[in-house]
């Protein structure tokens, strides 16, 4: 497999755009070679199989949608509470608002990963690897709520992305009123 660090990530963002653009059907790697404008067969030097790509993918999709060193620090001094939860899940939904692309492959690949067995086996780790640290982060933090809140959270959070993302419901409703009723109904009083 190819070592080019630079050059994997920009193949894995071709495959992220084409994912989003083009459904779990037309993500192949001639296709990512096209987007990314690389020679044929380039993508395959970097990712050996489907699995290898989609495995990839997962990868970068995680990547993109970290939160920065600044954010957790403007954070990390804060008083932990349902304000500052609340604060960080608008942080949350803001890092999958303004990556559509990478928000929309994910849901790709997770509606995918249901009709294609093999692509739960990848898809289900990484899922829970990343779930189990938001629950550990949650209590690090001091933050309210336990594993089900944090569950519930993220039920509630991908419905909103999915609403936000295709045909809103209501498109009229501020999304930052939805996330204060979230907190307020998922949330043990303080």
């Amino acid at each position: 497999m190819a070592k080019n660090t630079a050059r994997r990530g920009a193949l894995a963002d071709a495959g992220i755009a084409v994912l989003a653009r083009e459904g779990a059907r037309g993500l192949t790697h001639r296709a990512i070679d096209v987007e990314a404008g690389v020679p044929t067969g380039t993508t395959s030097n970097y990712f050996r199989s489907r699995d290898a790509l989609v495995a990839g993918l997962f990868e970068r999709i995680g990547e993109r949608l970290a939160p920065s060193e600044e954010d957790l620090a403007l954070r990390a001094g804060q008083q932990p509470g349902r304000a500052l939860f609340a604060d960080y899940l608008r942080d949350i939904v803001r890092r999958l608002s303004s990556e559509p692309d990478v928000t929309r492959a994910l849901f790709e690949l997770r509606l995918d990963s249901a009709r294609r067995p093999e692509l739960t086996a990848v898809l289900a780790p990484w899922l829970r690897a990343e779930f189990d640290a938001d629950v550990a982060f949650n209590r690090s933090a001091g933050l309210p709520g336990g594993r089900l809140e944090i569950a519930l959270f993220h039920y509630a959070v991908d419905g909103l992305l999915l609403d936000r993302l295709t045909t809103p419901v209501d498109p009229d409703i501020p999304v930052d009123d939805v996330i204060d009723a979230l907190v307020a109904g998922l949330l043990p009083q303080e």
